[in-house]
Parts: C-alpha cells; sequence; structure tokens
C-alpha cells in the first residue's frame, strides 16, 4: 500500500471566501490544507489600520497552531505584504526581508534605488511634505507632474498637477486624508533602521513625479533563491481620461521585444534591491514614440486581479506560484491550457468627482442573469443601495468604481462584447447630494 504524503499547512494572510476559493481551485491543492491568518475584513481596506495590534493577533494563531506551520502566503497590498515578511522571518519561512519589501513599497526609496540601478528609464521625482508651509516651493518638477503618497495602492490620492489651482485643491484632499495609511506605514517603518537618505521621508509624504505616458505593461514573477522567473505579462488599459484603469488584459499585445526588455530590467532592479523567495508585478511605460521604457512602479506580490486571467488563459491561477515560492518548492506553471485566449479584468466607473447616494445597484438576480448567460464571467459590486459614492474606500481621485467585471474569450473583440453585454445588464442609478461636496 501506497503511504500517502502528510499535507502541509498554508497560511493565507487575509483570507476572504472569494480568493479563498481561488487557492483551492491550484492544480495540487489536496497537497496542502489552508488557514485564514486574519481574514480581510480583519486587515485590509480599514478605516483605520492598528498595524501593532493586527500583527499580535496573528502572532497569536500562529503560536496556538497545533501543527507545523509550512507557508505564508498573501496577495494584498498594504499592510498584507509587511506583516507577511515579519512573520516569516520569525517563523524562519521563506519570504522576502521586510528590508527588501520596503524597498519596493515605499515610493521614494523605490525611486532611489531604481535611480541608482537603472536611471535611465527612472522619472524625475522629488519628495513633499503635503503639511510643509509651502509645499509647492519645494517641488523640482515642471508641471504638468503627478503627485502621490509615499505609500498608497490603487492610484488613491494621486492628482495630476498642470498649475498653483491643481496643486493647492489636491493638497487639501491629502491633507485631510494621508494620515489613515501614512501613519500606520510610519510604525512599519520604526521597525527596521531606514538608511539615511530615506530617514526623513515619512508616511505622510508624498513624492512629485514627472509625468511619463505609453502603453502600460506590467510583468509578473517570482524570484527564488537567487532565480527570478516571469510568469506573464498584463497589460492595464487606461481609460479615456488617461487617468482611471479600464481594464488587465492579459496575454499583452505589447512587442515581444518589449515585453522581455521589461523582464530583463524587473530581474536587474529587483536582485539588488535584494528581493528573494517572493513574487513581484512591476509596472512600466513604453513610450512607443521615443522607445523609452519607464519604470512606474514594483509591487511585492502576485497581483489578484490577475488570477482570474491566468486561469482562464493557461488553467492556472498565479496563486500556483505564490504558494509553491513561499512553501520553498520550485514553481511549475503552464501556459495556454485555459479554455480562452484572452481574459481581463474590467473596471467599471462612475467618472465624476461630486458626491452621490445610490439609489439603485444590481440585485442578486440580476448576477444570475449574468451567469446564466455568461457562465465563465465573474462580477463583483462594489457600491450597495443606500450608500454613498464618497463611503467608498481607496478610489482614485477621478472616478468611483462601481463594479469588478471578470471576463474572458478567444478573441479581445469577443471578450470587450461580452464585457459590454454585461454593462448593460447592471442598473445603477443615482441621486445628487443636497450641498454637493467633493469626494
Amino acid at each position: 500500500m501506497a503511504i500517502q504524503s502528510e499535507r502541509r499547512n498554508v497560511f493565507v494572510l487575509g483570507f476572504d471566501e472569494r480568493h479563498g476559493a481561488d487557492v483551492q481551485k491550484i492544480p495540487d491543492s489536496d497537497q496542502f490544507t489552508f488557514y485564514p491568518l486574519l481574514r480581510s475584513e480583519e486587515l485590509v481596506h480599514q478605516k483605520h489600520y492598528a498595524i501593532e495590534e493586527m500583527l499580535a493577533k496573528a502572532r497569536g494563531i500562529l503560536r496556538d497552531f497545533d501543527g507545523s506551520i509550512d507557508a505564508i502566503v498573501c496577495h494584498w497590498d498594504f499592510p498584507a505584504t509587511p506583516i507577511a515578511a515579519v512573520l516569516c522571518e520569525e517563523l524562519g519561512l521563506p519570504g522576502p526581508s521586510l528590508e527588501a519589501v520596503l524597498k519596493c513599497s515605499h515610493k521614494y526609496w523605490s525611486r532611489l534605488e531604481q535611480q541608482k540601478t537603472a536611471p535611465e528609464h527612472t522619472p524625475r521625482f522629488c519628495a513633499v511634505d503635503p503639511f510643509d508651509d509651502d509645499p509647492l516651493e519645494k517641488v523640482s518638477l515642471d508641471y504638468p507632474f503627478w503627485i502621490k503618497p509615499i505609500k498608497g495602492y490603487g492610484s488613491m490620492l494621486g492628482f495630476r498637477i498642470n498649475n498653483a489651482h491643481d496643486f493647492e485643491h489636491a493638497i487639501g484632499i491629502i491633507r485631510e486624508k494621508i494620515s489613515r495609511i501614512g501613519d500606520s506605514f510610519n510604525t512599519i517603518l520604526s521597525w527596521i533602521t531606514l538608511p539615511e537618505e530615506v530617514r526623513g521621508i515619512t508616511g505622510n509624504h508624498l513624492i512629485a513625479e514627472e509625468c511619463i505616458s505609453g502603453l502600460e505593461i506590467a510583468p509578473e514573477g517570482s524570484v527564488q533563491h537567487g532565480v527570478y522567473r516571469a510568469h506573464g505579462m498584463i497589460d492595464m488599459v487606461r481609460d479615456h481620461n488617461h487617468k482611471s484603469f479600464l481594464r488587465y488584459e492579459y496575454p499583452s499585445k505589447s512587442p515581444r521585444n518589449i515585453q522581455q526588455r521589461a523582464i530583463d530590467l524587473a530581474e536587474k532592479i529587483l536582485k539588488k534591491i535584494g528581493f528573494d523567495n517572493g513574487c513581484f508585478n512591476m509596472e512600466f511605460f513604453w513610450n512607443q514614440d521615443t522607445d523609452d521604457l519607464w519604470i512606474i512602479e514594483i509591487n511585492p506580490r502576485i497581483s489578484q486581479s490577475h488570477s482570474y486571467q491566468f486561469e482562464m488563459v493557461d488553467g492556472m491561477s498565479n496563486h500556483e506560484i505564490a504558494i509553491h515560492v513561499a512553501l520553498g518548492d520550485q514553481p511549475h506553471f503552464e501556459h495556454g491550457q485555459g479554455p480562452y485566449k484572452h481574459a481581463a479584468k474590467c473596471l467599471l466607473r462612475h467618472y465624476s468627482q461630486d458626491d452621490a447616494v445610490a439609489t439603485r445597484v444590481p440585485t442578486e438576480r440580476d448576477l444570475l442573469k449574468i451567469k446564466s448567460a455568461q457562465p465563465d464571467t465573474d462580477v463583483v459590486i462594489t457600491l450597495k443601495k443606500g450608500g454613498c459614492l464618497s463611503e467608498l474606500l481607496d478610489q482614485d481621485a477621478y472616478s468611483y468604481l462601481l463594479a469588478e467585471v471578470y471576463v474572458a474569450g478567444n478573441t479581445v473583440h469577443e471578450m470587450l462584447d461580452k464585457y459590454h453585454q454585461v454593462v448593460e445588464m447592471l442598473p445603477f442609478e443615482y441621486r445628487p447630494l443636497a450641498g454637493e461636496k467633493q469626494a
């Protein structure tokens, strides 16, 4: 009789039912037992991030577990990636160091590292204290430029600045909202010794960057025991306002040689940073007119926004990579084994900075109709009936995200046609608030 090997225990930091189901669908999931390590509603999209309490609770769960702890995985950004790095180091599990994670996540520190390694691919930048008496005076860039927090995600509090009026408007909003993540990020920064060039740039600072543009692409991959691998390239398509994302599409339609340049540049920078035993996705702009390749940012994790696309096109999601890297195993990924040739996460948005109340949103019956018509399409509604647009957390500065629509097709045209069919089946209605307020 064959002896069955013992299942290994994998803790998922920021567990929720939707992504828990994705994890369970990896090809060899029967070899693992998955456990929640803080649920997503305890960890992400919080109005206040009690970082020390979160870390203490996670430590308690792991300390009280009666069994081997073989891996910790996470697919969320803040504060999951730094907490995961701390826990993995304490338990001697594979994972990138906290310093390497912060070199990716702290936007100013990351730019300094990029500038040292690939100055010709790094846009001009400077740090700005939004609480300075005259913060605009400290900006060393010409108009137009972008400002955004040192730590953020999903384009939150990111503003394109064309003139002094734009800057003054943006700074007013930023001063009200930046501390929600900034103060908590400062707690995490206190856990390591920062280099002198970064020490004064806190989580409540901004980074100003020159405007760059082009086709936006994102290689995703892993580094394990110094071995770098890229398992996919995503096109990050912006909407008509050139500021908000419209969809994340796979596979990329960018030229193969441009994809390879981005893959090679990501490897060069990650190895210089000292990033190892972890997953990443790194965003670039390729300017088709000048052939310049610009670094946008580095994310020290897989993107859950890419999981559906990999599953539909390749037959397995990027969780397959993340889990095996976290276990110290060599990851295995096959391409082109899925039921479709193209897939995307599409972002249905309401373009306005004015607040409103949702008087009608899609019901469960509406979603069942969509599932009946398109069985492989998934829809996640982010707005609740009776809710205000301004209550949606972590929005960009130019729109409100109403729904995430995951679609696939054997051609790009088929995929987008299915998306437009879904949009027609998603009823949203609003009532303006009396005494209109800015988002």
